[in-house]
């Protein structure tokens, strides 16, 4: 997930810095944790990164997790 993140960060051209602003956070280290997996997202925050990026929360922090309501069962 962090990768992924990372990457869609960096696609947009934007820095830590520059996220940890537009999230109105004190301090890039304080986005660069979350990044990293070091300290977690708060949905408000997943919201934030969401609409900065351009993507959903779902495909920023769960691209790579299996959808049940995309899987067909059979019995």
């Amino acid at each position: 997930m962090f990768e992924r993140l990372k990457d869609l960060r960096r696609k947009k051209g934007l820095t830590c810095e520059q996220m940890a602003e537009l999230m109105g956070l004190e301090t890039k280290g304080g986005y660069n944790k979350k990044e990293l997996g070091q300290t977690k997202f708060t949905l408000a925050e997943a919201k934030k990164v969401s609409d900065i990026l351009g993507y959903t929360i779902e495909n920023i922090f769960y691209a790579n997790e299996v959808s049940l309501k995309d899987t067909k069962i059979k019995y």
